[in-house]
């Protein structure tokens, strides 16, 4: 047998798709098409016509007609069943046999007749094994795919053991120095469960544009002297000049009518890097002074819950009073937001904690002292997961565009962690290329920030009262994109701990207890994005 062409055509001889296995031209296929509803006899059974030069082999679907156009010499009983198999691989890639969803569905359908007739000739498959070819699946790809994911899990852990091995390195040189210069129960000097300084080159600050108030200010940050070439799009006036300045701009009350600013920005100088801990207050140390460091990595989708939240801690003890040394710290009930999901890991000279009971962190020996005039790491925890009951600040930013190609971001926080007080909060909204924000409303201060085109939201202090727990920010800028607005970028400087690891009490081992004692606890932003 050979088949010349399979086809779908309507009632009235029209051609919705057809697949030709031999030569023959559009023309004719058109006209072949247009002629078989009026070679179709009136109440017969039969699904074969014939004309002087081809054999139609038809079934109905449903308003069309599915057929196969043979030569005269075909065997009828193989042209029947592979009439059949195309009738059923068209019911099974669409929902409905109509014209358009087979039109929307051309390209499979094509390539089901392709598998079942080649050259003209029928393919000894069936319909699973029409619909697996159609699928592509792979078996070579799929172990490639597994082979891959061995490969990076163990460059992982090879990655793990020469970190471990370096830490082990980095413990035994540290020991040694310890001995050298004098020993006592734990090694002397900074042990080696404390982290090793590091100094980061702190990053130029570019200059902004700030504005807190509608009233002007004549202070001026200085101009940069030259300025790079750009590459892409045109910018505006005011855009161009904005960059030029390095932050510079003259206050206008009038500005560019399809880029808005705001009408009376005051210009800040370049300020200072920062300390690691900014705006918190200091906290005076006393003879048994008591550090609490916490690190946040979190990841917020825009559209609410997290996407990934690590938390990362450690208590450093120092003492600066030898009859102080013999001491314990008794801490608070665990926090009721993270419970027992926190990981801990004490000094492995200091005691584990007893399951049921109250956290103590204390000497496994308690004839011994801590040492005096060292500052010594006892207790590390961690938190990793995705519970949207453990975020400190919660971000909503809402990007509405309007017709008129514009858009109306709001954007508002609320502090969640009542335990913790920020300061020195800032949320960075990045800005669409050649666009400038027109501000309706605000709470605490905004700038924009050249180098990075993003409007910086400042506020100074988020606490639990309830005029700084929340607040938000309105304005308006040129795009229509609601994702040129993400990721948005917090960053801030806390007083307290996430953790909910606070100090309750400091005793003697003797059993006396002890009221003088300090405490800093100060939670910093490594990572903290809405995507």
């Amino acid at each position: 047998m050979v088949v010349l062409a399979a086809s779908i055509c309507t009632k009235g001889g029209k051609g919705v798709i057809s697949r030709q296995f031999r030569a023959m031209s559009r023309t004719r296929i058109e006209s072949l098409l247009a002629s078989f509803p009026k070679l179709i006899p009136t109440n017969t059974q039969h699904t074969t016509v014939e004309t002087a030069d081809v054999r139609f082999v038809y079934q109905p679907l449903e308003d069309l007609y599915i057929l196969l156009i043979t030569n005269k010499t075909s065997n009828i009983l193989l042209d029947i069943d592979t009439l059949h198999l195309f009738a059923r691989v068209v019911s099974d890639i669409c929902r409905t046999a109509d014209e358009r969803e087979i039109q929307s569905k051309s390209f499979e359908i094509l390539g089901a007749f392709d598998e079942v007739v080649s050259m003209g000739y029928r393919e000894q498959v069936n319909l699973m094994q029409v619909r697996s070819v159609l699928e592509m699946e792979s078996h070579e790809e799929k172990i490639q795919e597994i082979i891959a994911r061995n490969k990076e899990a163990e460059a992982k852990e090879e990655l793990k053991r020469r970190a471990k091995q370096l830490e082990m390195q980095r413990r035994e040189q540290q020991r040694r120095t310890a001995s050298s210069g004098g020993s006592n129960y734990l090694g002397g000097g900074v042990t080696g469960y404390s982290p090793v300084p590091r100094y980061e080159a702190p990053e130029p600050t570019p200059s902004r544009i700030t504005t807190s108030s509608p009233a002007p200010s004549t202070t001026r940050a200085p101009a940069f002297k030259g300025s790079g070439m750009k590459l892409g799009n045109k910018k505006t006036k005011q855009a161009e000049l904005i960059d030029a300045l390095g932050g510079e701009m003259v206050a206008s009350p009038s500005l560019s009518s399809d880029v808005s600013a705001p009408p009376t920005p005051s210009v800040s100088s370049p300020a200072a890097v920062s300390s690691e801990r900014g705006s918190v207050p200091e906290v005076v140390a006393e003879s048994v002074h008591i550090v609490v460091k916490e690190q946040i990595a979190l990841s917020l989708l825009r559209d609410g819950g997290v996407q990934s939240m690590e938390l990362k801690g450690d208590m450093n003890l120092l003492i600066t009073d030898a009859d102080l040394a013999h001491i314990k710290i008794g801490l608070a009930p665990p926090s009721s937001d993270f419970g027992n999901s926190l990981q801990f890991k004490q000094h492995p000279n200091v005691a584990k904690f007893a399951p049921g009971k109250e956290r103590v962190v204390a000497l496994k020996d308690t004839s011994r002292a801590f040492p005096v005039g060292q500052s010594l790491a006892v207790l590390k925890w961690r938190y990793n997961g995705t519970d949207e009951s453990n975020v400190p600040l919660s971000i909503n930013c809402w990007p509405t565009p309007s017709n008129d190609g514009t858009c109306e971001v709001s954007i508002e926080y609320e502090l969640e962690n009542e335990n913790i007080t920020l300061y020195d909060v800032v949320i960075s909204i990045p800005l669409p290329d050649g666009s400038y924000p027109t501000v309706s409303s605000h709470s605490g201060e905004w700038s924009l920030n050249p180098s990075s085109h993003s409007i910086a939201w400042t506020i100074p202090v988020i606490s639990g009262d309830e005029d700084v727990k929340s607040g938000s920010l309105i304005f308006n800028v040129g795009g229509d994109d609601a994702g040129a607005f993400f990721p948005v970028d917090v960053s801030f400087v806390a007083k307290g701990s996430l953790a909910g690891v606070n100090v309750a009490s400091v005793t003697k081992t003797s059993g006396e207890s002890l009221n003088t004692f300090s405490v800093d606890s100060v939670l910093t932003v490594d990572e903290y994005l809405v995507v």
